[in-house]
């Protein structure tokens, strides 16, 4: 989820709501979609509590996938006219692409940005632009390593076109990798969703695609770390560059 900075003039908390907030913020949420995933060994561990190395072992599975299934609050730019990375992790590919079929785009290659996610990074996915969600097609297909060039045009993916408010459409492409076995859009057509806002998840290694309209100034590099809601990654057509 995106959120908003603290307003000026916010009163500050303190006492125990105050070490409660400072919890909150250093503590990372759970996406929904962990939940069950989380549940699962916990209740092994309380099952098999007099047995040590069930117990440990439980707890263990259950922290690593809650730090899996993390959903941090993240503050987009407050810029007119850009569009910021749907995901954390590495930029694999910038350059330009035909965009999936699905999207409706033409046939033109258009600018590109790709994110590859190890099972390490955060694996939530968020909106580069804000926007109506015009389409979402699911495309079933291969379990190719994400961070391959082909992966983009052979892997199981899942599209979203979104049109911003002048009639500018942006495509991003949800890619499954060679653990990913699940890919969750929860994004429907005619929602509209602000920049920043989460709408997805890839389960345990990923790549996401973004398409941008042709003329877009791209302001990311091959092999540099993206944040995802926070850090721009273009530069959209017909609007300045600051």
């Amino acid at each position: 989820m995106a959120r908003k900075p603290t307003p000026a003039g916010t009163p500050p908390t303190s006492g125990a709501a105050h070490v409660v907030d400072l919890i909150k913020k250093a503590v990372p949420p759970l996406h929904p979609g962990g939940v069950p995933f989380v549940v699962a060994p916990l209740a092994v561990a309380v099952l098999g509590r007099k047995r040590k190395w069930v117990r440990r072992a439980g707890l263990a599975s259950a922290a690593a996938t809650a730090t899996f299934f993390r959903h941090p609050h993240r503050v987009p730019p407050n810029r007119v006219g850009i569009a910021v990375a749907p995901a954390d992790g590495e930029v694999a590919l910038v350059d330009t692409a035909v965009p999936p079929a699905e999207l409706g785009l033409g046939t033109e290659p258009l600018p590109r940005v790709s994110i590859f996610l190890s099972v390490l990074d955060v694996h939530v996915q968020r909106s580069p632009v804000g926007g109506i969600v015009r389409k979402v097609v699911h495309q079933p297909g291969k379990f190719l390593s994400a961070d391959l060039a082909d992966a983009s045009e052979v892997n199981e993916r899942t599209s979203m076109l979104l049109e911003i408010r002048d009639g500018t459409q942006v495509g991003v492409v949800q890619i499954a990798g060679l653990l990913a076995r699940r890919i969750v859009c929860d994004a429907q057509v005619g929602d509209t969703v602000p920049i920043g806002d989460t709408y997805g998840l890839i389960r345990f290694g990923s790549r996401v695609d973004t398409y941008l309209p042709a003329g877009s100034t791209l302001l990311v590099e091959r092999g540099q770390r993206t944040i995802g809601a926070e850090t721009v990654i273009a530069q959209l057509p017909s609007t300045p560059v600051l």
